[in-house]
């Protein structure tokens, strides 16, 4: 299913079975919390950018496929399962 996001004038066409929460991306990249993910947004400017943001202290959606692409550029291939494992419910 795919969902258009974001203001009438500019938006992103998102497969909503490809979008994934902090704790899906801390699952894919064997972090312990969720928490780091943010850490990681800061710390590397090649880490995915959420593509919804429902707003300050709410949730953030990151694309799968990028979190999976920048995950085994950064040489961490083999921890990254290729099925949706870690895919928000």
């Amino acid at each position: 299913m795919s969902t258009l996001v974001g203001s009438g004038f500019v938006g992103v066409n998102v497969n909503t079975d490809e979008v994934i929460d902090a704790q899906g991306v801390a699952d894919l990249l064997g972090l312990a919390q969720r928490n780091t993910v943010s850490s990681y947004q800061k710390r590397y400017p090649d880490m995915p950018r959420p593509v919804i943001d429902l707003g300050l202290g709410r949730c953030k959606l990151l694309r799968r496929s990028e979190v999976v692409m920048c995950s085994r550029h950064r040489g961490h291939g083999a921890a990254v399962p290729t099925s949706h494992e870690g895919k928000t419910r």
